[in-house]
């Protein structure tokens, strides 16, 4: 396994007070998908949780997961958009994607380490059992940015 890509102090901070991502997937014939995601960063590694907000289909089904275990390489943008074009940035991240289910004993450290990242950063969070949902984590390959990287404003 590849060691996760350590990320400068600037756009670690961008990450973490950013609210929203687009994860990309493709599955196995290729073609690309596109979702926003809660996420959260740290040392080398993106978490996002497959979370109990409503959804068309069981986890296992989703778009994302079918993808992501076809094709683990995955890519994440985050950005920042202004009417002062001046002010516009985003944070391009690339890297392999697993999931962290709950019965695999060799993740459970991950998951967890995962889960409390997520809990400190989006309030909503702490009342859903994420503890008993599966976790998708990118370990972080390359990363590439333009713009204002100032930390976006927090609510």
């Amino acid at each position: 396994m590849t060691a996760p890509l350590p990320l400068p102090p600037a756009l670690l901070h961008f990450l973490q007070r950013a609210r929203v991502g687009r994860l990309a997937t493709v599955d196995a014939a290729g073609l690309p998908s596109v979702v926003p995601i809660c996420y959260q960063v740290a040392e080398g590694r993106l978490f996002t949780p497959i979370d109990a907000k409503p959804k068309r289909a069981d986890w296992r089904r989703l778009q994302r997961v079918r993808n992501l275990l076809a094709q683990p390489q995955v890519a994440v943008v985050v950005d920042r958009w202004s009417e002062d074009w001046r002010r516009l940035g985003w944070v391009h991240l690339r890297g392999a994607a697993a999931l962290l289910l709950l019965e695999d004993i060799a993740a459970a450290a991950l998951h967890t380490q995962g889960v409390a990242l997520l809990r400190a950063k989006y309030p909503q969070y702490r009342a859903m059992a994420l503890e008993q949902r599966p976790l998708i984590v990118v370990t972080l390959s390359a990363a590439t940015h333009w713009g204002d990287l100032t930390p976006p404003e927090t609510p």
